[in-house]
């Protein structure tokens, strides 16, 4: 069991998915932190994700609500979140339900034998469209031809971090998000921090509807990747 441990939900037009996926994170986090919080990063949804997640607020305290104004991209959200976050260690999860957060048992384990200061998330199969597995496989081979980071999968949804990691490589530079799940190893791995990968299993989503990949987000994306390997050679 870990004595603290912080866990936030990007969440944007999740209002089939969020309250499940709350309730499944809190019930394990009960299992394996002593000390723990909950927050759902709601980013500017259109629906009823919102009421949803104030109304778990008011039946616990301890799962915590924010909100941005105005949908900022998922980027934005995970930025939120790590600054929100109080606690030594630091995870999250997607809100759609393709992961299940008692594999967190699996992070923390892996954890304690490696002494990592990161350990993430790779997917046994993931269960996604074609093309998302394409442009993640190009991006990939573009971060490890810049900076020679070798992951499995750069931009799985589920991840276990030291605070300290975060402390030390903010402020992000983007808030796109396959950028800064790319800055955040990058900068992790350029710091000296010890990175460890497990597999995870990845569900199908059964309820709502993913938002896809905007193809203007990737170009941008790319040339941010660029703009740091610039800064950081």
């Amino acid at each position: 069991m870990i004595e603290k441990l912080s866990v936030f939900l990007p969440c944007y037009n999740e209002e089939e998915n969020i309250e499940n996926t709350a309730l499944g994170v809190r019930k394990t986090l009960e299992e394996v932190a002593k000390e723990w919080e909950l927050l759902i990063i709601n980013d500017g949804s259109t629906d009823k994700s919102e009421e949803i997640a104030k109304k778990l607020n008011r039946s616990d305290p301890r799962i915590k609500v924010i909100t941005h104004s105005k949908n900022q991209g998922y980027g934005a959200t995970l930025s939120t979140g790590f600054g929100s976050c109080r606690h030594p260690w630091i995870s999250f999860i997607d809100s759609d339900g393709q992961f299940d957060f008692g594999e967190i048992k699996n992070f923390l384990q892996k954890q304690q034998e490696t002494n990592a200061d990161l350990v993430i998330g790779y997917y046994k199969k993931r269960r996604v469209s074609f093309l998302k597995i394409v442009t993640s496989k190009i991006w990939e081979y573009t971060v490890f031809a810049l900076f020679g980071l070798k992951v499995h999968d750069i931009d799985c949804g589920f991840k276990l971090i030291s605070k300290k990691v975060i402390d030390k490589i903010t402020p992000f530079e983007s808030k796109r998000g396959a950028f800064i799940s790319s800055e955040l190893l990058i900068k992790a791995k350029k710091a000296g921090f010890k990175i460890s990968q497990i597999p995870v299993t990845h569900y199908p989503r059964t309820k709502g509807t993913g938002t896809g990949r905007n193809l203007n987000v990737i170009i941008r994306s790319f040339a941010d990747l660029l703009t740091l390997w610039r800064k950081l050679k």
